[in-house]
């Protein structure tokens, strides 16, 4: 996030997209209800009517993987009607005019054309949002999770940049993360690209300087994502996989494809609290523990580094993770001499300038949200204060219209979309083990429109067979005008029904590798 939770309560428009936040961010969609009980304007641009809905001063629910048209025709009501930040964009940005040509096309006209939106409602989003200096724009997943996720951000930069709503208190583009540490995976160098803290590995500068720092030579070349690994395996280009809080058969698209790679490994291990649905396919499983087991920092959504404290002792043979790494890596040859968590951290300082000024004796207490390069510094409420951005004047991106790789058809006419529920917690290892959630929360269930049930003669509560390209799964109809005619959604947290099944391993963004998770197309049929 660029910004703080605790400016939320202070924006006036709150430009909600791809993210059913109160449902899978509960706190962060509280302080959004009291922004609204402040007066706040909340927009939501979601292809679902999400429970967010209730509290919203307007609504779009675009086609799944329009969200291109949607933002440009956005902003081409902004720069129509006068309302972009001139100022800003004169002395903070490039390439506008070229950018403003390009916007043209984008008509309101168009947009409703390509999304489904009435150009009434995606103007009435424009004169909202363009008229605010304190909007802010949150989203999660289901906005990244397309072939085209990577130019979805860069038109959500775009609005940013056009209304000037970037580098102070009260606004910016705020992705939330999807679990508790995702933040500090990232932060730590957990990507194929880049070093922790964000740092290239293609850089030979940068290069060295890990080099220098870890006593080893390391590799210019970029690894590969998680479903590119999951392809190599395939070809046998990749003979083993470490996976670590993560379970890729439930997490990953086309879920028989990816059993199929995992099986053809040499080798498999699995790290984790519990014994996944990959777990069980793995060479070797180490038992870890859990948050409350073990010392360290979790960097939250906001940049936040706190203190994570042992409370209870790990059961059995579980051993906390940094001391499973460590003990492999020894055995591998190459000693990592940490005694403790706090170690590493202090390492991680030296070599990236953001948290150099946080130690654990200053997070004692609370947290300091990076970034913090020296010890007499507050740490970062929000980034780009006084519009200095580290890299230069940010660019206008022209971002056009690209359509999701899977269509709708005769054979397949449904689009399906996934997410979350309240009740369970990602792909639910932990979440399942809890008897009064799993009483709650019931059984997985695909929601279908009233026409589209009539029409297939299927009735509330029955049981259909869903099926893709990739394959089927019988599941519980949920008859609802939550999605639209055409459209249908299954959560993605339950291993009996797994969505993941269905989604297309090999439509990927171009940039990230991201797969298009929330855009696949099926057919249903009664059982």
């Amino acid at each position: 996030m660029t910004n703080s939770l605790s400016e939320i309560e202070g924006n006036e428009v709150i430009f909600i997209t791809g993210s059913n936040t109160k449902e899978a961010h509960p706190v962060i969609g509280n302080l959004m209800i009291r922004a609204y009980k402040n007066g706040a304007k909340i927009i939501i641009a979601d292809p679902r009517k999400i429970s967010m809905s209730k509290f919203a001063y307007l609504t779009m629910q675009q086609r799944p993987g329009t969200d291109i048209a949607l933002f440009n025709s956005i902003a081409h009501v902004i720069v129509k009607e006068g309302l972009h930040n001139k100022e800003f964009i004169e002395n903070y940005t490039t390439d506008f005019d070229k950018w403003k040509s390009f916007i043209e096309e984008y008509t309101p006209e168009v947009g409703e054309k390509l999304t489904g939106v009435p150009k009434e409602d995606i103007i009435k989003a424009a004169i909202t949002y363009g008229s605010s200096r304190k909007a802010a724009i949150y989203y999660t997943m289901g906005i990244t999770q397309h072939t085209h996720g990577t130019a979805n951000v860069n038109t959500i930069a775009n609005l940013a940049l056009l209304t000037g709503n970037i580098g102070r208190e009260f606004t910016g583009i705020n992705p939330l993360r999807g679990q508790n540490n995702v933040q500090g995976a990232c932060d730590s160098g957990c990507l194929p690209s880049v070093y922790p803290g964000y740092q290239p590995v293609s850089v030979p500068e940068i290069q060295k300087k890990f080099e220098d720092a870890w006593g080893v030579k390391l590799s210019s070349v970029v690894g590969l994502t998680a479903p590119e690994m999951t392809h190599k395996a395939l070809e046998g280009k990749i003979k083993a996989i470490y996976v670590m809080g993560e379970n890729p058969l439930l997490s990953d698209p086309n879920v028989w494809h990816t059993l199929k790679a995992l099986k053809s490994l040499d080798l498999l291990i699995v790290q984790d609290i519990f014994m996944t649905e990959t777990g069980k396919e793995a060479h070797v499983v180490f038992p870890s523990a859990c948050f409350a087991e073990k010392d360290g920092t979790f960097n939250n959504t906001e940049r936040r580094v706190q203190r994570v404290r042992k409370a209870v002792e790990p059961p059995g043979e579980a051993k906390d993770d940094l001391w499973i790494i460590a003990e492999l890596s020894k055995r591998m040859g190459y000693p990592m001499n940490y005694t403790n968590a706090e170690e590493v951290f202090k390492e991680l300082g030296t070599l990236w300038q953001a948290v150099k000024g946080i130690d654990y004796y200053r997070i004692e207490n609370e947290g300091i949200q990076w970034p913090c390069p020296t010890a007499d510094h507050p740490g970062t409420q929000y980034l780009y204060k006084n519009n200095v951005f580290p890299k230069g004047k940010p660019q206008f991106s022209i971002v056009p219209f690209e359509s999701a790789k899977e269509k709708a058809d005769e054979e397949y006419p449904f689009i399906l979309t996934n997410g979350r529920n309240l009740f369970h917690y990602h792909f639910a290892s932990m979440t399942k083990r809890v008897k009064a959630i799993e009483t709650i929360a019931g059984e997985p269930y695909i929601e279908i429109n009233p026409e589209d049930a009539n029409k297939l003669n299927i009735q509330n509560s029955q049981m259909v067979k869903v099926s893709s390209r990739r394959g089927s799964i019988s599941i519980k109809a949920k008859v609802t005008d939550t999605v639209k005619k055409g459209e249908v959604f299954i959560p993605m947290h339950y291993a009996e029904a797994a969505v993941n099944v269905l989604t297309n391993d090999f439509a990927l963004d171009t940039v990230t590798k991201t797969p298009e998770f929330k855009v696949s197309t099926v057919k249903i049929e009664s059982i």
